[in-house]
């Protein structure tokens, strides 16, 4: 048995309790290891096979914590979805550049639903979100087939069944986020220029004082997802930058998560009940 999955079922040991359970290790790349934090629903039956929803932090994939969305992963999880914090490699901590990032992230994706017994979760009910470049992270995983990390199981999907997204890098062409970085490799990186028929339903979120995602560019995202026959559902918000939606500003962190409640509900992830208080 490798270490890995050592390391994964000893932390699925513990009594379920809906707060992180011990760091899941997903990858070692040399000396760095690359951790997931597991948050359960608190009437957790083993018997039964949830959603899971998967979350990846902003910060230009230069820095950023799993801890931005750690107030989202517990709602979640109290509402009934098994919730992934998932760190990955940036440029800060790990002398990485964003294609590092990307490999991550699917890496990611691929080992919970290649483990989707152990965490007791529906592998046909993955859920990707983040905000920022962590947004980018979770676009890409569905819409982007490059930036794979050959030691994967490449046999295993990385693409989810839907996205949560907020303020995301989704253009990274000329005159889009993190072009200068990334030059022509954007034709084979940045989710708007890789959407394909079959795009997983999506809710955006986007402040209109948001100095690095334009309106428009959400706007065009929408219209071509629904060109291609997806679903995107934009929120705009009004004088809000980015960053918005994070839990210091509680008034929007409790919208936007009250609107991708109702958007899972309509997909079937999720019931009305239980009902959680947001606080």
């Amino acid at each position: 048995m490798n270490k890995t999955l050592i390391v994964l079922l000893l932390s699925l040991i513990i009594p379920f309790t809906g707060f992180p359970q011990k760091q899941v290790l997903y990858k070692q790349v040399d000396t760095t290891k690359l951790f997931l934090e597991v948050y359960i629903p608190k009437d957790f039956n083993q018997l039964q096979k949830y959603p899971a929803i998967i979350f990846f932090f902003g910060g230009g994939w230069n820095g950023g914590s799993t801890a931005q969305f750690e107030p989202q992963a517990r709602y979640f999880s109290e509402r009934g979805l098994v919730s992934f914090l998932v760190d990955y490699r940036v440029k800060s901590r790990n002398n990485t550049s964003q294609f590092e990032s990307l490999k991550d992230a699917k890496s990611a994706i691929r080992f919970i639903r290649e483990h989707a017994d152990e965490f007791h979760i529906d592998p046909t009910k993955i859920i990707a979100s983040g905000g920022s470049a962590g947004g980018h992270l979770a676009a890409a995983s569905a819409t982007i087939t490059q930036y794979n990390d050959p030691n994967d199981n490449l046999s295993v999907s990385c693409i989810p069944q839907a996205l949560v997204l907020f303020n995301p890098v989704i253009d990274n062409g000329p005159g889009g986020y993190g072009y200068e970085r990334i030059d022509e490799a954007y034709k084979s990186f940045s989710p708007l220029h890789n959407l394909k028929s079959g795009a997983p339903p999506t809710i955006f979120f986007l402040g209109t004082s948001d100095h690095l995602i334009p309106v428009e560019t959400g706007k065009y995202y929408q219209k071509v997802m629904e060109r291609i026959k997806s679903r995107c559902d934009l929120h705009l918000y009004e004088e809000q930058k980015h960053g918005f939606f994070n839990y210091r500003n509680f008034d929007y962190y409790k919208d936007t998560l009250m609107k991708a409640d109702k958007f899972l509900q309509s997909l079937g992830y999720l019931d009305e009940t239980p009902v959680v208080k947001i606080e």
